[in-house]
């Protein structure tokens, strides 16, 4: 009873009527049970909040056992007051306060299950990477022509033609080996590009290093999540600490590109409680406008949008509980940064960027990589 106070996580005052009780408890059922993207745990919670104040002696033993210690009373001239004695050690540490951010807790790195990931399985983590915008013709044309080339050679090594059809063969013959050696010329001058290319950059798909500072724990949690978790893309290129355009800062905490789509992420440490975003892109906590922390992201998505005019660009506020409790987060509208749990950003990032899963745009590449400071 005491860890969470019930009307913070109804979001009510404690003069709140019966019916604002019942009316944010029923906005809060709608984005919190399990079959809407809560958690059972975070559900049961809400259930027992509702169901103490809603009950009014419930309610009244609640609010006795969380009222403030009564002062002592007043020393008057003619009875002076009797010092109170030292209360003796116990050995049991002092409760900690309900609320507040807890300097000395580390949020414990996201642990979610591969299989109750939708695109997990459907991706297969042997499929090649493919580079594009492609520099040759590709092995196609080039095996057409000297497949031409050959059936030619048999056809006049085995059938007697005449005259002009011979000819005519020939001239036909010449043609095919001329368009092979053409396309074998290029052909070989790609697969040396796309060599050149992976030996540069390698098959280590992660650039850059998250913040290593003491009040960036988030950012490091979030380093291992995408590690962890969207790596299973083959196409997949991790960056951290990157500038925006005309900046020399690391403006944003990573990004996630794959094929023509990026998703640009800051991370932070905030309250444990129910995140979502309205049509304007403002933060609400447990159905209240969330005051405790800005995000610079959706400026970020608009430079990167305007650097990259023919990708799809978005973002994502990941959040971690800056004290012991739960992050959960709702959908929300199109906006440029949507706030997000760590496991609804794996379920719908990875799901988008699952689309391509295994191609890399290489010039694309080279001008996120560059945009890296960290």
């Amino acid at each position: 009873m005491h860890g969470v106070d019930y009307y913070e996580l109804l979001g009510v005052a404690r003069t709140a009527s019966d019916a604002e009780i019942k009316s944010a408890y029923r906005s809060l059922v709608k984005v919190m049970h399990p079959d809407a993207g809560g958690t059972s745990g975070t559900f049961r919670l809400l259930q027992q909040a509702y169901e103490t104040l809603n009950d009014p002696a419930q309610r009244a033993v609640y609010d006795l056992s969380r009222a403030a210690p009564p002062q002592p009373p007043q020393a008057t001239p003619t009875a002076p007051a009797r010092p109170r004695p030292r209360p003796r050690a116990t050995g049991k540490p002092s409760r900690p306060k309900d609320f507040g951010e807890d300097p000395n807790f580390v949020p414990p790195q996201p642990r979610l299950d591969p299989s109750a990931i939708s695109w997990w399985q459907n991706v297969d983590i042997r499929q090649r990477v493919r580079l594009v915008p492609l520099v040759g013709p590709g092995h196609r044309p080039l095996l057409a022509a000297l497949g031409a080339a050959l059936a030619l050679a048999v056809l006049l090594l085995v059938v007697d033609l005449p005259v002009p059809l011979l000819v005519g063969a020939l001239v036909l013959l010449a043609a095919a080996l001329v368009a092979t050696v053409w396309l074998g010329r290029d052909y070989l001058a790609a697969v040396r590009e796309d060599r050149e290319f992976t030996t540069e950059f390698g098959g280590h798909p992660i650039f850059g290093r998250p913040g290593k500072e003491a009040a960036q724990v988030a950012e490091r949690l979030t380093a291992k999540l995408l590690a962890q978790y969207l790596t299973r893309l083959p196409g997949v290129r991790i960056f951290h600490g990157l500038a925006w355009p005309d900046s020399v800062f690391a403006d944003v905490d990573h990004a996630v590109l794959c094929g023509q789509r990026l998703v640009l992420i800051e991370s932070k440490m905030w309250l444990p409680g129910h995140y979502v975003a309205d049509d304007e892109g403002a933060l609400w906590r447990n159905g209240h406008p969330f005051r405790g922390g800005a995000v610079r992201l959706p400026e970020g998505v608009s430079a990167f949008r305007e650097l990259l005019p023919d990708v799809e660009v978005r973002g994502a506020v990941l959040i971690y509980p800056s004290r012991a409790g739960e992050i959960t987060s709702g959908e929300s509208p199109e906006v440029p940064a949507p706030p997000m749990s760590p496991r609804q950003f794996v379920e719908e990032i990875g799901a988008w960027l699952a689309e391509e899963p295994a191609t890399v745009d290489r010039e694309l590449f080279r001008l996120v990589l560059a945009q890296v400071v960290s």
